[in-house]
């Protein structure tokens, strides 16, 4: 497991002790504070916050530019693999997250939640749920000793459907669970679409395209060995810094609930944990069913399972706001990504076939 575990790398094994730090740096943060981060909250852009914005793209920025898309060309290789990544992704995993989602918090949990609260934690869940894996699914994938090209190309592929599925599916959402969209005066404005398209351009396009130019002219100028033993080295602590930094200045809004009403983590985090294991298992045995071997099967059952909760945490500050719940469901994803990703990596080698 030490070639594992150093393959992961330090601050992804210990993902979720970052965030519990962040959560308690952010409160005293909002405590010790206050006006600058509401000064902070106030920069923004068609609703999307200009700190976070830059923020989320260093994030994002060193994913991207990982991705190779010339590896598309190899797509028929393993065609029905990814034929189940795709459909896992896209037709069933927004749907059934907003089905566990729905249940929870607004049938469950009625003593405990108000309906407005359920409303925007939804929204997050929906968020998540719309928005699968990008990064983390390629340290899955090697921990589970899938097929790295096969990977790459499921990558590639889930990025380029993300820029034309994520906001249909998630104004669709929206729209059927009724999560309503208001102005200062009270009145409805429906689904703010400009919203989601900036943030959808600012979060998965642009950072695309500039992944996508870099890795190909520093490649060329420098070298494949240059270009993962430096310069993604270097990148890496500027994307653990960044993420870090957004967590705390959500917790720095979020501080008061969370010391109010510490149990809402653990309510939120039970339908988003439902909802992982039952992605996994439904891309898991209609990977067997359709004899996918266990290296094709393993990454397929991780990217679904997985969530881009990069993004969704973007896209929920961008909608609701930094002290919203729909916020607070995004950041409890980042919670829960790692451990209960790892003991699906646990079974997923326990079952290997």
């Amino acid at each position: 497991m030490s070639n594992n575990e150093a393959k992961m790398g330090f601050f992804e094994r210990y993902l979720t002790i970052w965030v519990i730090l962040c959560i308690v740096s952010g409160i005293l943060l909002g405590h010790l504070t206050d006006g600058v981060v509401n000064v902070l909250s106030e920069w923004e852009i068609a609703q999307v916050n200009i700190p976070v914005a830059i923020l989320v793209w260093l994030m994002i920025y060193p994913m991207m530019v990982q991705i190779d898309f010339s590896s598309i060309k190899d797509v028929g290789r393993n065609w029905k693999g990814l034929g189940l990544t795709v459909v896992v992704n896209w037709l069933i995993k927004p749907f059934t997250m907003a089905i566990f989602g729905y249940i929870f918090f607004y049938k469950l949990y009625q003593a405990w939640i108000t309906p407005a609260e359920a409303e925007e934690y939804l929204a997050g869940a929906i968020l998540l749920g719309a928005a699968p894996c990008t990064a983390m699914v390629f340290v899955w994938s090697y921990l589970t000793k899938g097929n790295a090209n096969y990977t790459l190309v499921q990558v590639s592929v889930n990025d380029l459907i993300l820029l034309i599925a994520f906001i249909p599916i998630v104004g669709l959402l929206f729209t059927v669970f009724g999560i309503d969209f208001r102005n200062s005066e009270g009145a409805n404005i429906g689904i703010p679409y400009e919203t989601l398209a900036v943030s959808v351009i600012v979060f998965v396009a642009i950072p695309l395209i500039a992944g996508y130019l870099s890795n190909k002219w520093i490649r060329a100028r420098k070298g494949e060995e240059w270009f993962q033993g430096v310069f993604l080295k270097k990148l890496k602590p500027l994307s653990i810094s960044a993420l870090l930094s957004t967590l705390i200045l959500l917790f720095a809004f979020q501080g008061d609930k969370i010391i109010d009403r510490p149990v809402v983590i653990l309510l939120i985090a039970i339908p988003l944990t439902i909802q992982t294991y039952f992605i996994f298992f439904i891309t898991w045995f209609t990977g067997k069913y359709l004899k996918l071997k266990h290296q094709i099967c393993a990454p397929a059952s991780m990217i679904g399972a997985s969530n881009f909760f990069e993004l969704a945490v973007a896209v929920a500050i961008s909608l609701f706001g930094m002290e919203s719940g729909a916020s607070l469901a995004t950041v409890v994803g980042v919670l829960i990504e790692v451990p209960v990703m790892l003991s699906l990596v646990s079974l997923a080698n326990r079952w290997k076939y």
